[in-house]
């Protein structure tokens, strides 16, 4: 009698490792649930959201993208079960996440000493010798607007002087492609650097997959994740989580000093989402196209137009061999 609710305990489980990784990183599903129960039960339409309220909805909607049967389930059942299913999710969301920061903590250091060759090199089982005690950690967590070269910097940083207080704030280095900004337009090259690739190709495809970045993927099942590839959170989770492993905090927590992880979460979400105009929408849909290629390869089947097809060899083989069977039967 109890081998079916454990079945169902277990796919639950399974099935909410994909939270954080997909759909949000801190906020609870018992906020997301309730947001977008208020949002069509009580508000009235024309009642404007909040920012907090706009982010809380995209997340219910990200949530039931990835977990569609979710919606319904959660419309038939009484409240205690519906608590019970999400504590089941969260439980194995959590565990994903643990494993994600456990894996990312190795792999990090691994890419470090590969691309810096830091003396002494970083620990790939130890967290502190990292952050800002080091000087790639440092360098790469360093704040976009702060030369990390220059030793007062450094020394403000390392001491926590107030006028160098590392915040969410500030963009980290280790988001901009090659590690350098152009500070006249701080849109250049974010959220392209080869740590983020890396990152991304390790949590969602597979550790040895990160081995190749440089290239643009094999194409290896991009019609089935190219959709993926292009979730926002997505992206948004690899960004936290490296930032995570590259510093000295040995467990995962919401402050990081003066460094709040859940509002950086939300600024990376607004860079996407919080979107000015179309021509910053057509920016946006680009950086994405450039992370899909990044991930899956480069991918033209929408340019296979029908006149071209009917040439290529599948069909010309198939029209000969048509031709041959009419010509055998007309010679009979």
């Amino acid at each position: 009698m109890l081998i079916y609710p454990l079945r169902k305990t277990t796919y639950y489980v399974a099935q909410g490792r994909a939270i954080h990784r997909m759909v949000c990183l801190y906020t609870s599903l018992e906020d997301l649930v309730t947001e977008n129960d208020c949002r069509y039960e009580h508000r009235s339409e024309d009642t404007a959201s909040t920012l907090e309220q706009n982010r809380l909805q995209r997340g219910y909607i990200e949530l039931t993208w990835t977990l569609p049967w979710l919606h319904m389930k959660l419309g038939e059942l009484e409240h205690e079960e519906c608590d019970d299913i999400l504590k089941k999710l969260k439980k194995g969301a959590d565990a994903a996440r643990g494993d994600d920061t456990s894996s990312l903590k190795e792999l990090i250091a691994t890419w470090v000493n590969q691309d810096f060759c830091p003396s002494p090199l970083i620990k790939p089982n130890d967290k502190h010798l990292r952050g800002f005690i080091s000087d790639i950690c440092g360098m790469l967590l360093c704040p976009a607007e702060w030369d990390w070269n220059n030793d007062r910097v450094k020394a403000g940083i390392r001491d926590q002087t107030t006028d160098y207080i590392v915040s969410e704030n500030s963009w980290p280095m280790y988001t901009y492609e090659n590690y350098r900004i152009n500070p006249d337009n701080l849109e250049e090259g974010f959220l392209k650097s080869k740590l983020l690739v890396l990152a991304f190709k390790a949590i969602f495809t597979s550790p040895s997959s990160a081995k190749e970045v440089d290239g643009d993927g094999d194409g290896a099942d991009i019609l089935e994740n190219t959709r993926r590839a292009r979730q926002k959170s997505d992206q948004t989770k690899v960004k936290t989580c490296v930032r995570f492993a590259l510093s000295s905090v040995s467990s995962w927590r919401t402050m990081d000093s003066d460094f709040n992880y859940e509002a950086f979460w939300n600024n990376i979400v607004d860079f996407f989402e919080d979107i000015p105009g179309p021509v910053t929408q057509r920016r946006m849909d680009k950086l994405l196209e450039w992370w899909t290629r990044k991930i899956f390869g480069a991918n033209h089947r929408g340019d296979l137009m029908p006149d071209v097809v009917l040439h290529m060899s599948v069909n010309t083989l198939a029209q000969q061999r048509r031709a041959m069977e009419d010509a055998t039967f007309d010679s009979d």
